[in-house]
């Protein structure tokens, strides 16, 4: 996948889009609920801040329809749909860069099943949000909740298991104050709690 061209594999082919919006925001909640208020249909890249501060290659792209999440894809594992959200469930900031295209240009992507995820699993994944998940999920055309509902896999039961998530945040979350302190940059975190 060429972040500067096309994002393309062997799988799907997605044309660059046209930039329309690109900051750092602490969590990924204000990223989603931005596309899903613009009703974007494009795709977001996604960089946590192991990217950010440590120069770490994790990288997600997510695909939209009219503000709705479509596919998710982990740059750095290769791996899709609600493998990649898991490996991009870090704690932020995030830099995003939200780019817009026509749908006609997503369509061979939206056709590659192993890289779909439910409406709401990003919200509830990347940013525990339950309401804009709600929100997202109400979204949604029909045919998109029973498709997920239906091709529900072990990953998606193990989303959906809030101690286990709640337990792997606390941990990127001592991990990451770790690596604050390492840095110096404990005092700064500290002001902006």
């Amino acid at each position: 996948m060429n972040a500067l061209g096309d994002l393309s594999d062997d799988r799907f082919s997605i044309p660059r889009g046209n930039l329309v919006r690109s900051r750092v925001v602490t969590d990924a909640d204000e990223a989603l609920s931005a596309a899903l208020t613009r009703e974007l249909t494009g795709y977001l890249v996604l960089e946590p801040q192991d990217a950010l501060l440590l120069g770490g290659e994790t990288r997600g792209v997510l695909t939209f329809d009219a503000g709705v999440p479509v596919l998710a894809y982990s740059v750095e594992t290769d791996r899709g749909g609600t493998d990649a959200l898991v490996d991009l469930a870090v704690p932020g900031p995030f830099r995003v860069d939200a780019f817009e295209l026509p749908a006609s240009a997503l369509s061979e992507a939206h056709g590659t099943d192993e890289l779909r995820v439910p409406p709401g699993s990003p919200a509830e994944t990347l940013a525990d949000a339950p309401d804009l998940a709600e929100r997202t999920r109400d979204a949604a055309p029909d045919e998109w909740l029973q498709r997920s509902e239906s091709g529900a896999s072990a990953v998606e039961a193990f989303l959906e298991d809030e101690a286990k998530l709640d337990a792997i945040r606390e941990q990127a979350r001592a991990e990451a104050e770790a690596r604050a302190e390492q840095w110096g940059l404990a005092d700064q975190l500290a002001d902006e709690e």
